[in-house]
């Protein structure tokens, strides 16, 4: 198996995204940009930076294995219970595929990803 090691740029150039429905953003910001540092041949893995404005999306089932370090702004996950956390600069968290999450961010959020689908 081929290794790979490389050291991920702090802003990394963005190239448009359109993950996020237009009718979801929650300002006037309607901006989202993603960056790919890393990806496997069959796409089963992927590691990038995702940058987006403001919005709200109710998840029903998270489509990936997901871990995510914010580098800025904020983003709130309330569980199926109800249950909230605000995760900001600094903090890691992973969402499990298949889970039921609103996605909130707050603030335009810039996060660091590995998915594994």
């Amino acid at each position: 198996m081929k290794q790979h090691s490389f050291r991920i740029a702090p802003s990394p150039a963005m190239e448009p995204s359109a993950l996020t429905g237009a009718e979801a953003f929650t300002t006037q910001d309607k901006s989202e940009g993603n960056h790919t540092h890393f990806e496997t041949a069959d796409e089963s893995i992927s590691v990038g930076t995702w940058e987006c404005a403001p919005c709200r999306e109710v998840v029903e089932s998270w489509p990936v294995h997901e871990m995510m370090t914010v580098v800025s702004g904020a983003v709130t996950l309330t569980q199926k219970d109800g249950s909230k956390e605000t995760f900001g600069p600094g903090d890691t968290f992973y969402i499990a595929k298949g889970q039921h999450v609103v996605w909130e961010i707050t603030e335009k959020l810039r996060k660091m990803y590995m998915i594994v689908s």
